[in-house]
This record gives C-alpha cells, structure tokens and sequence, in this order.
C-alpha cells in the first residue's frame, strides 16, 4: 500500500525569514492565503516570537490582527508557530509565566499547533509548554535541533527522542537549521530515533544550505519519517528548505504520494515570483556545497536577517571574516546548537571580537555570559577554559556571578508596565519597546489587499464576482482601501 508522506508549509514563516528577513508585508500572506488554504497542506507555519517582532519594528503591523486575519483567511488547514521552550523576548531568558501565556494567546488568536524547540533539552521546560499547549487545544511537537559536532550523536539523539517521546506529545521534528546533514547521517538518525519513539510522528525540517536537503528526506522517510517542510520554490533552495514542487515529485517517481496539489503550489510560486520582481525581493537559489559551511553552521533563518542588518550597517563585505570567527567560537563555546538563541548570539560575539583585533572576548553580551554559567542549561561539550575565564573577568560579568533568572507573575509585570493591559498587550510590550508600538499604532491598520501588476486585487475580483450574479441590482462595497457603490442599470 501506498505512503501518504505529510506536508508542513514554511513559505509565510521560514521562507520570507531566510530569504526577506522576515520583513513580508502582511498584505502579500493575504493574497497567498486562499491558494495556501486550497492546497492541501496538513500544516501551514505562520509565526512566531522573533516574526511579531520584526512585523511591528519594521513593518509597522500589529501581529496580533494580522495573525487572526490569517487565521481567518485559511479555516481548512491547522496553522503552527514555533517557541522556545525559555524565550520570546529577545534572545535572553523568559519567564515561565510568558511563556505559559505566549503559547495560550497563540492558540485564542488562532495557532493550532506548536513545535516546541530547546537547543540545550531542558525537558522540563518543553513538557510544561507542552501541557500548555494540549489544553488550549493545540498539537505539541518537542523539536530536537541537529548539530554536528563530536559530542552530537544518534546516542545523544536517541536519548533525547525517548525523553520527548514519553510526554504527552504528538509527534516529533528533527530540525536540521544548518542544513549540515548528509544522507548516511540522516539514515542513521532517523533510524535510532524512529525506534525511540514508536508509533509517535516524526516530522522532518531541513534547510538546504548544502544542497543536499532533497537526499536526506528521502533517506529519513525510507526510515520511518513521516512528514516533511517545504516552501514554494520562489523562497525555497539554498538557506530555506527544499521546494514543495521538487518534494512533489521525489516522492512521486518512490511511489508515495501526498495530499498536496501541485497546479496550487505552482500557481502561488507564479504569484511569488512576480511579488519578488515587484518589490526587488531576491528569489531562492539552489547553494554550492561548501565544507565550511559545516565548521559555521549559520542556519538558514539567520542568514537572511544578518545579511540584512550588515547591509542596513553598509558592511556587508564584512561576512567572510565573521563566518570565520562563529566557526571558532563554536568550538570555544562547547558546541551550542547553530539555532535560536545560540546562533543570534555566537554571531553577536563574532561581531565584538572583530571590533577589538587582539582582545577577543573584551566585550561579552549578557546572554553569552548567562550562557557560560549555566543559565541556558548544561552545554553538550565542554568550555574552552581560557575562553570562560576570559568572559567571566569582564567588568559586566561580576553582575550574574550570584544571579538567577527573575520568575515575576504576570501581575507582577502588569503593574510594571501600567497596570490595566490585556493579555496580547502584555506580551507585545514585553517583545518591543513602546516606542515601535507607538509608531506601528500611528501608521494605521495593516493594508489587507496587495495588487500584483496584470492581476486583479481581491477585492477586484470579489466585485467582478459579484456583478455577475443574475440577481442583485446593487452593490456598496468598503474595504480599508477604497470603497466603491455599483447599481446594475434597468434593462
């Protein structure tokens, strides 16, 4: 009997977060939304922590309407966002009490399912949210972030699987963000951890940095995996995730079939590539396989947003010499998963290093420092002794020697910020300053309707639709940009 191998789509979230930063204006998620909702896809990603962010700093939109907007957009396929298990807020340390919060404002504002991530395994953690998440009625998916390193093996993995696999869960990914697996390495892992969880899902989400992301999926579904993540290919390849077109027909020529049309994919990647020419937006392309990428480990989501940021700083020749410098500091900071929040901070330490030639590590963040005592959890290999101790002489360093992460209620932080603040207010004050809610406030509602040249707006086609109908004479239609009343004439 045939296999039907699952789809999760990542073109709204790990898509435009690899190849546009993470800056797609709300307006062109709608126009993809019903082809997205159409296509048969069991999950459609959406969001998460570091995507509200980005939405109201740069986009000036409110993540929270545009998340029901969506949601409303596409009723037929379950949405998922992603969190850490122990933060949304920058990339430091969260609250318990947010994070319980956080996911039950993500499941009323829409969110059917959760991947649940924790580069270091603190399990405790991943199983609280996990029971957070089944009682507001969402999936829970434990994520085991790939590394290769010596101390990451198919034992460690395999370990880690059964732990994830004995809470109350319904699946669980192997996220490979550096795109650093190859298809033997994938064999063997996919292996020992399919054992390790039995009859539970086993989702695949790989980038494709090497260009061997194709290769490894077939390899983990001949071992058991069951669904993989995709993107259209307009925003596929490369740093993001093997193409749902090149998916489609892999597993056709195996003998597996899916859910999932591929006239529908190919009609939103027609509408996605003319959205990038529009707007000057670079398409996904395939990567050349490089052995040092597997020494950096820059993972797909993560090169898109520091390749803008170093643009933005006009220093953009400056990336070499900092995938350098990541590649060592990896090694001195035992081997840290190359995904959220170790990468953004491994990349920030680079950074600082770079600026004091000769006096590496003279400058800490606070997170790097928290990290090094433990804070984060226990490290899968060990410090570079030198390195630790380096860090832990800064001036700044004295002040976490006898810290411990703050617990405060949500009252707590409530009467912090004012007192009188909704639950989604709460969390989107805690994620940016005031300063951006305020300037996203000021610039109005989030524009809905997007035109691509030489095709109509929705809201065009919904009133060609309507004219013609046989019955109905008149017709007042208003949407936030324009509003326009029709009166059919007398025969």
């Amino acid at each position: 009997m045939s296999r039907t191998i699952r789809f999760v789509d990542q073109t709204l979230r790990d898509g435009q977060q690899s190849w546009w930063g993470m800056r797609m204006p709300f307006a062109i998620s709608m126009a993809l939304a019903p082809d997205l909702d159409s296509a048969g896809y069991d999950e459609l990603d959406i969001t998460g922590s570091s995507l509200f962010e980005i939405q109201v700093k740069h986009c000036k939109e409110d993540p929270w309407e545009n998340l029901r907007l969506l949601s409303a957009a596409m009723p037929k396929t379950k949405l998922r966002a992603g969190t850490r298990s122990n933060g949304i807020v920058t990339f430091n340390l969260t609250p318990d009490a947010v994070m319980d919060l956080w996911v039950q404002r993500l499941a009323a504002n829409g969110i059917r399912s959760l991947w649940i991530y924790d580069g270091l395994f603190n399990v405790d953690k991943i199983a609280r949210l996990a029971k957070v998440a089944k009682r507001a009625g969402c999936e829970a998916v434990p994520t085991m972030l790939f590394s290769s390193s010596p101390y990451h093996t198919d034992a460690y993995y395999a370990e880690r699987a059964k732990e994830l696999a004995a809470l109350d869960v319904d699946g669980i990914e192997i996220e490979d963000a550096s795109g650093v697996l190859t298809p033997e390495r994938t064999r063997s892992l996919c292996k020992v951890v399919k054992k390790a969880i039995g009859r539970k899902r086993l989702e695949l989400h790989f980038h494709n940095n090497t260009g061997l992301a194709p290769l490894n999926y077939i390899a983990g579904i001949e071992q058991g995996a069951d669904t993989i993540h995709t993107i259209c290919r307009p925003l596929a390849n490369g740093v993001a995730h093997p193409s749902t077109e090149a998916m489609l027909r892999n597993i056709q020529c195996k003998g597996w079939g899916s859910r999932v049309s591929l006239p529908t994919v190919e009609r939103i990647s027609s509408m996605l590539k003319a959205i990038a020419e529009q707007e000057g937006l670079p398409i996904g392309q395939p990567a050349e396989y490089d052995l040092f990428h597997y020494e950096h480990q820059l993972p797909g989501g993560m090169t898109g947003t520091l390749k803008n940021q170093l643009k933005d700083r006009g220093i953009e020749a400056s990336l070499p010499a900092i995938l350098e410098e990541i590649a060592t500091i990896r090694h001195e900071l035992g081997y840290p998963v190359m995904a959220t929040p170790f990468s953004q901070l491994i990349g920030t330490q680079a950074v600082m290093n770079l600026m004091t030639p000769g006096e590496r590590y003279k400058f800490a963040p606070d997170e790097i420092i928290t990290y090094v005592l433990g804070h984060y959890g226990k490290p899968v290999g060990p410090l570079d002794e030198n390195v630790r101790d380096r860090i832990l002489s800064t001036p700044r360093a004295k002040d976490f020697i006898n810290w411990t992460p703050p617990q405060p209620s949500l009252e707590e932080l409530r009467k912090d910020l004012g007192g009188n603040v909704s639950d989604d207010e709460l969390i989107l004050r805690l994620l940016v300053p005031e300063k951006d809610i305020a300037a996203m406030r000021a610039a109005g509602p989030s524009k809905r309707d997007y035109q691509i040249r030489g095709q109509q707006s929705a809201s065009v086609a919904l009133i060609e639709k309507l004219m013609s109908q046989s019955a109905g004479t008149y017709i007042d239609f208003q949407s936030e940009d324009f509003s326009i009343t029709l009166e059919r004439g007398a025969a």
